[in-house]
């Protein structure tokens, strides 16, 4: 085991470690609009709403939450004149998190997708590699006992932020999303789930997963292909379920009962963090964790 991968081993006795839930909608609840300011310069601007999304996680029951800078990366950030604050958004982003943590509280912090395209020459993988070490050092300066490479539909893309990422020493979960294909089973680029195990692990990942694209079903043989293609422990945050399109928004119809049901598949099938993503609230994660007060799975139980 590697110092940088301890926190995560240390953390599987407990399984299933449970993360948290959707942000974005969460802070729109709380003012943020659905166009315009990124969501991300709210951790100068509304520091003490960002942190109020943060200790809803803390407070329904999550052992890892994540942080507020998903699309804290110069590429995303330039597009709304904020590529010069890249460091100041991360860094707070981390250290709000890390402030609503109590100490048995991990903070996994959050690096999402460049939002260009290294296949149309956009940018390159130096580039790229560049950008996210930019956003990981800030995260690590801000707090952060680990970092979560999410929501990656190019393994190319995930490799770079995965090498970034573990120069700062930190734990490293590296994600991909699945939503794509005949059976749903493919990301946007066409990487299947043995495909990503075998390249997010020779990059470095402490663990590997999936999130976002699909519900709990959706995500079952997915589950089972990332839990038969390593050893390492696999992380699933899926959507509850797929969504519908509702005045313009996209509305998620599954309960947190529905979501919680399909969870405890998943962590029979060899999930070892488990959380949500799109359409998911602190509701979801506070019966999540009554499940897994009530029906606890037996010691011993991964696969």
């Amino acid at each position: 085991m590697t110092a940088s991968s301890r926190l995560i081993n240390d953390l599987i006795p407990e399984r299933p470690v449970l993360t948290d839930g959707a942000w974005g909608t969460q802070m729109q609840a709380l003012g943020l609009a659905l166009a315009g300011e990124p969501g991300e310069a709210w951790n100068l601007t509304h520091p003490e709403k960002v942190e109020q999304v943060a200790r809803s996680y803390v407070e329904a029951g999550s052992r890892v939450i994540l942080t507020n800078t998903f699309s804290g990366n110069r590429f995303v950030l330039a597009r709304h004149g904020l590529a010069d604050r890249v460091r100041d958004i991360n860094r707070a982003g981390a250290a709000i998190s890390r402030r609503a943590a109590p100490p048995d509280v991990s903070v996994f912090a959050s690096i999402g997708p460049s939002g260009v395209m290294l296949l149309s020459g956009e940018t390159t993988e130096a580039d790229l590699e560049n950008a996210f070490s930019e956003q990981a050092d800030a995260l690590a300066e801000g707090g952060a006992d680990a970092l979560v490479v999410e929501t990656m539909s190019d393994l190319a893309e995930a490799r770079a932020a995965v090498r970034a990422a573990i120069r700062t020493g930190l734990p490293v979960v590296a994600c991909m999303v699945f939503d794509s294909g005949r059976e749903k089973d493919r990301t946007l680029m066409g990487v299947t789930a043995e495909e990503a195990a075998a390249g997010l692990q020779e990059a470095g990942a402490s663990a590997i997963g999936a999130n976002c694209g699909n519900g709990p079903e959706g995500y079952m043989p997915i589950c089972l292909r990332l839990r038969e293609a390593t050893s390492l422990p696999v992380w699933l945050k899926p959507n509850a379920g797929l969504p519908e399109m509702v005045d313009g928004r996209a509305a998620y119809s599954m309960s947190p009962e529905a979501f919680a049901r399909g969870i405890d598949r998943l962590v029979q099938a060899g999930a070892d963090f488990v959380g949500g993503c799109c359409g998911t609230t602190p509701e979801f994660i506070r019966v999540l964790a009554r499940h897994r007060r009530d029906d606890p799975p037996p010691a011993g139980n991964r696969p």
